[in-house]
């Protein structure tokens, strides 16, 4: 092999990245035509793809395991490999600059009962995971961007009905 790309994922998700007896990775090699290479020690991953490789699957592979590190169910992040799906990671730092605004902001996003992370995603069409200082969200195009704009409004401080209304008024002109 040719090319060799590395990322990391959490320790404790590695285990979703394999899978069990391997069925993961396994798939996720054989639809990108790469070999991962997993240090379950440091959570690196090598994703390694030669001439034969397609470039397109080899970086959908990279986001399946960006999705699968950020805390979604592999079912949902292999939807990244269908054509018109897209994964979009937001770091809370990047809007929040403190420990604790960042863990009352994801309890936002979450809800009591993880009830409006529900919503979000019953409204707008897209899967939202909410891991470490991370929102990520995989969704077709139009999906990912109504539900990060809605996002991004909770975290200034719109309240709920607000940003489900907001996202009702514009899902409706864009369907």
């Amino acid at each position: 092999m040719e090319y060799e790309d590395y990322l990391f994922v959490p320790k404790e998700r590695i285990g979703v990245l394999i899978g069990e007896k391997g069925e993961i990775k396994k798939e996720i090699e054989k639809k990108a035509n790469v070999i991962l290479h997993i240090n379950s020690k440091t959570g690196e991953v090598n994703v390694e793809r030669d001439e034969d490789t397609d470039p397109v699957m080899a970086m959908k592979a990279e986001d399946v395991i960006k999705a699968i590190a950020r805390g979604f169910n592999p079912k949902i992040a292999m939807k990244l490999f269908e054509e018109g799906y897209y994964l979009e990671i937001l770091d809370l730092r990047d809007y929040l600059n403190s420990k604790k605004a960042i863990e009352r902001q994801k309890a936002r996003i979450i809800g009591a009962k993880g009830k409006a992370r529900k919503t979000l995603e019953d409204l707008t069409g897209a899967s939202i995971s909410i891991y470490g200082k991370t929102v990520a969200v995989i969704g077709k195009e139009e999906e990912v961007q109504l539900a990060v704009d809605a996002i991004e409004k909770l975290l200034s401080g719109t309240p709920h009905g607000d940003v489900y209304r907001a996202v009702q008024i514009r899902r409706r002109d864009l369907f």
